[in-house]
């Protein structure tokens, strides 16, 4: 498989896990949130991948209101940068593992649908679709996402015209998310992003990530990421195997050893790989072409 020569960079900015406390620059308010994406893509990214959180606790939310501010704060600026929103909120259920049908706090799940009201507003050019269930981490935190959610999400954002970004977190959603494409759910060209290293999904190997790609269906644009220090190896790794490549403070919070990095570092060092291995770094309106986009308004 070729080596990627015009790269996608996606700079995913906050994500909804417990990072706040542990770095000064992981972004929470919506200005925050809108100032990052504006850092990530000056630094190089085409794409800002976002999540919301509340602004007084740090803590994940779903809020359009608070999509619709960030969203709103990145365009007034002007920057030229394609925006993903994650549609995946709303699948968290925390079990009590002597009851199991008793849930515990920090459960937040509804149904296909109810995950998308910030999509329908504001359509974006590109929504998450997280295309599986999935025993989250240990203890007892599970990511639900059943076919018949993923089937009725996937026909509503068909529907707005938005392009899904399939996040794959082990072979089964690979394969479901294929099965979606057979029943007509998803328009060419599909657009996958392989999550690895998410405890107890698909693990952070190069052996597993080739088999992967080698089940992608034809014409597939897709990308790549690992967790913590494996983020910037496997942005190396995604292009050689002809992918794209995702960093950002979701999935990773060091330059170095010890060393705190900004959403537009990672861009950066992201940047220095991609051309150290003799490929270029391609545009946002690049990238809407690839991806399948909407031009530029």
């Amino acid at each position: 498989m070729p080596v990627n020569q015009d790269v996608i960079i996606t700079c995913a900015l906050t994500g909804a896990g417990d990072t706040v406390g542990r770095s000064p620059h992981v972004p929470v308010t919506p200005e925050q949130i809108a100032a990052s994406a504006v850092e990530a893509a000056g630094a190089g990214a085409a794409v800002v991948h976002i999540h919301v959180r509340e602004p007084e606790t740090g803590a994940p939310s779903r809020d359009p209101r608070l999509y619709r501010e960030v969203v709103e704060r990145i365009r007034e600026t002007g920057t030229d940068v394609v925006i993903n929103l994650t549609a995946g909120m709303g699948g968290d259920l925390v079990i009590d593992p002597e009851a199991p049908l008793r849930r515990l706090p920090g459960t937040d799940l509804v149904g296909g649908l109810e995950r998308l009201p910030h999509v329908e507003e504001l359509l974006p050019d590109i929504c998450t679709l997280d295309c599986g269930s999935l025993n989250f981490g240990d203890g007892s935190n599970l990511y639900v996402s059943t076919p018949d959610m993923l089937r009725t999400g996937a026909k509503r954002i068909q529907e707005l015209g938005v392009r899904p970004e399939l996040e794959i977190f082990d072979t089964g959603q690979l394969w479901f998310a294929k099965q979606l494409l057979a029943e007509g759910l998803l328009d060419d060209p599909t657009v996958f992003q392989l999550c690895m290293g998410i405890p107890w999904g698909a693990p952070a190997d190069p052996g597993v990530l080739q088999s992967m790609v080698n089940l992608l269906p034809p014409g597939a644009q897709w990308a790549s990421f690992a967790l913590g220090r494996m983020q910037m190896p496997w942005v190396a790794q995604s292009i050689l195997l002809g992918g794209h490549v995702r960093v950002g403070l979701e999935d990773n919070l060091y330059l170095g050893k010890g060393v705190k990095a900004t959403n537009g570092q990672l861009v950066e060092r992201a940047v220095r790989i991609t051309e150290s291995l003799g490929s270029r770094v391609a545009t946002p309106d690049e990238a809407r072409a690839k991806l399948g986009l909407r031009p530029r308004p």
